[in-house]
């Protein structure tokens, strides 16, 4: 008896845990259904990928979208457009809006506004304070709810964890994976004289290795004290790489294309304030520190850090600069270029981008392109070649730091929970994005 699906992908070359081969992909109700040989098969719909790759659809596990508080430069609506116009069909939002989302009543609310609005799965951080410390482990476990995530450097909004009793106190507490941004606030705020006015070069000068070095150290130490899981977010020095080599057992990592992909001292040369990020985009030596760490195993995911800011404040002078950049669109243009560069596998990348993602944080039924998982598939051309600009970034501030730029390797189609959300650069249909459900949270 012939089998009847909702959508059949025929003809792609399928990346997934059981390696690349040549593939069909039948989906029924949101669900990959079957895998194998089923030219035979019949659907509501037929995709031929012959030519085409096809990978789990991109877990972005750092964006920042903005909602509540500053939707003059993104929201969750113009953010999610982005992300499934790059392949990314779930995303991790982060708590630095306005107001901080530190409580339940706060975090309802982002769901509730994302629910359908959002073109791609999500979930929230919940930011670790030192008013909400007793309340996490009950944080940690709502609906759509990412875990908890703490500023110990200062970055964008008022988040700032950097009392050593209060960052003990909030590691002692999680019970899930959290998530930290870490440079040393002491050593950021005796160092704010080197800042050059005019000058954003002089930003890594400012925040340097050693500030990134000195509050990973804490942070693993105080994981390794209370034997609790701690994620580093975007790490961009080859001294914090070699450090967590010896640390894996508390410490996962995460790096950013923009830290893989941009250059000190060229990039301010070319971009000014516009490559500006925290921790700041640095040196040939780190960057080649970063790529050693995805080389050797060490890295685990990979996370975009979208942070984007209008250009009005982008342009002020530096230091009042903002820091930050748009990221989630390009994440996956950007990396299947360093694919064709031969700078890692195409495998290297699914486990980054999909596997990674789901088994650091134990995302229910996504990430895997397996029988019974959630049909979140991107479609990929590997050898088209585009030039990336920024007229095609969704994004409301409109633009990239990749603008002019020429990579191979391009996201043809997002297929979210089986349907076709995006296909050759438009977005098809309604938002229907949900919340993404975890092994460890209720619900």
């Amino acid at each position: 008896m012939t089998e009847t699906y909702d959508l059949l992908i025929k003809g792609g070359t399928v990346v997934n845990q059981d390696g690349t081969g040549e593939r069909d992909i039948a989906i029924r109700d949101g669900k990959i259904a079957d895998i194998g040989n089923l030219q035979a098969s019949k659907a509501g719909e037929v995709i031929d990928a012959t030519g085409l790759t096809i990978i789990p659809g991109v877990i972005d596990s750092q964006v920042h979208f903005r909602e509540p508080g500053m939707t003059h430069k993104e929201d969750l609506e113009t953010g999610s457009q982005g992300a499934v116009l790059g392949g990314v069909t779930t995303v991790f939002e982060m708590p630095n809006t306005n107001p901080n989302t530190t409580t339940p009543e706060r975090l309802a609310e982002k769901v509730k506004a994302a629910h359908h609005r959002m073109f791609c799965d999500f979930a929230f951080y919940v930011g670790g304070t030192e008013d909400n410390v007793n309340d996490i482990p009950e944080l940690e476990r709502l609906p759509g709810s990412a875990g908890i995530k703490v500023f110990i450097g200062s970055s964008t909004g008022t988040l700032l964890v950097d009392k050593p009793n209060v960052l003990d106190a909030i590691i002692q507490k999680i019970t899930r994976r959290a998530a930290f941004h870490a440079e040393d606030e002491a050593r950021l705020n005796s160092r704010k004289d080197l800042r050059v006015p005019g000058d954003p070069s002089s930003h890594p000068v400012w925040r340097d290795e050693i500030a990134a070095l000195m509050a990973t150290r804490q942070l693993v130490g105080l994981a390794e004290k209370h034997g609790k899981r701690v994620h580093v977010l975007h790490i961009s020095t080859a001294i914090e790489m070699e450090f967590l080599a010896h640390h894996k057992e508390w410490a996962s990592v995460e790096v950013t294309p923009h830290h893989l992909s941009l250059c000190a001292p060229d990039c301010y040369k070319k971009l000014g304030t516009y490559c500006q990020m925290n921790p700041p985009v640095r040196d040939a030596d780190n960057q080649a520190g970063i790529w050693a760490g995805i080389a050797n195993g060490v890295v685990d995911v990979l996370g975009s850090d979208h942070a984007p800011h209008t250009r009005e404040e982008k342009d002020c002078p530096y230091p009042e600069s903002h820091s930050g950049m748009t990221g989630v669109q390009t994440l996956l243009p950007v990396m299947l270029d360093h694919v064709n560069k031969q700078r890692l596998t195409l495998e290297r990348l699914v486990d980054l981008t999909s596997h990674g993602p789901q088994r650091l944080f134990g995302l229910r039924n996504k990430g895997r392109i397996a029988v019974g998982y959630d049909a979140d598939l991107a479609i990929v051309d590997m050898q088209r070649t585009e030039m990336i600009s920024n007229d095609w970034i969704a994004s409301r501030a409109g633009w990239t730091p990749y603008h002019g730029i020429e990579v191979t390797g391009w996201p043809i189609g997002t297929i979210l929970r089986g349907r076709k959300v995006v296909w050759d650069g438009q977005i098809i249909g309604a938002a229907t994005g949900e919340a993404a459900r975890f092994n460890e949270a209720a619900g």
